[in-house]
């Protein structure tokens, strides 16, 4: 995979000038698996560590096998420059959830959790929660607790599916990231897709709140993509209200 073909910069309009000019690295859906090799995982850090951004979200399905088959890429994806903050997707939960996260100690998991980042001396709250399936696992999520700790501002949500936007746009939170739906993959899988999602892939806004979905790195199913492009993506947030 020529990773510079999928790599894109897309401006996101933000009222909070507390938010402008950040600039978020955001991943999704790299499904690793058995089949993915070391030279992939390295070439794609190296590609993501030449970027300029403040911090990085994966926004879950990290993997798609057990964690001890991928322990070599695992280490090598722990190498991701700056700060990174992930969420479980429903193929975390699936293969190991409490494994992974013994992998990628150099990141930080964020389901359930909240955290505080300073960007050009401004704090920005950022919360995430777990995946939808995470009931199946006997994982609670605690969408109130999230909910009001998002109406902090400036805040930013992250999880995994595009269903969770109006966590967001209760909590009027500026931004929410997702993944999961691979942009429906392979054409016309989209349509099945949009019928038990709100977005399919790219920017939207709905209230308050920018929302991204990203079609995400790897494949589920069959390692193939049609009019659904794999990406890499710069969010790069402006505020209209700087002077």
């Amino acid at each position: 995979m020529n990773f510079k073909n999928i790599f894109q910069t897309v401006e996101i309009d933000i009222e909070n000038k507390k938010l402008n000019d950040l600039k978020i690295l955001h991943l999704s859906d790299l499904h690793i698996n058995k089949k993915t090799s070391t030279e992939k995982i390295a070439k794609l850090i190296k590609f993501c560590n030449d970027l300029e951004f403040d911090f990085c979200v994966i926004t879950g399905d990290i993997i798609d096998t057990k964690v001890k088959f991928i322990k070599e890429q695992l280490s090598i994806l722990s190498q991701l420059k700056n700060k990174v903050f992930y969420i479980s997707g429903n193929h975390d939960l699936f293969y190991g959830l409490e494994d992974l996260k013994n992998e990628l100690k150099n990141f930080i998991f964020m389901d359930n959790k909240i955290f505080t980042i300073n960007h050009k001396n401004e704090n920005i709250y950022i919360a995430g929660l777990p995946d939808r399936f995470s009931k199946f696992f006997k994982i609670q999520r605690e969408e109130e607790i999230i909910e009001n700790y998002l109406k902090q501002s400036p805040s930013i949500f992250i999880s995994h599916q595009p269903k969770d936007y109006k966590i967001a746009t209760k909590s009027n939170s500026n931004l929410f990231l997702c993944g999961h739906t691979h942009g429906g993959q392979i054409y016309p899988f989209h349509y099945f897709v949009k019928l038990v999602q709100p977005f399919l892939s790219g920017l939207f806004y709905r209230k308050n709140t920018a929302i991204y979905v990203n079609k995400g790195i790897g494949t589920w199913g069959v390692d193939f993509r049609y009019k659904a492009k794999a990406e890499i993506t710069i969010l790069k947030l402006i505020s209209k209200t700087v002077e």
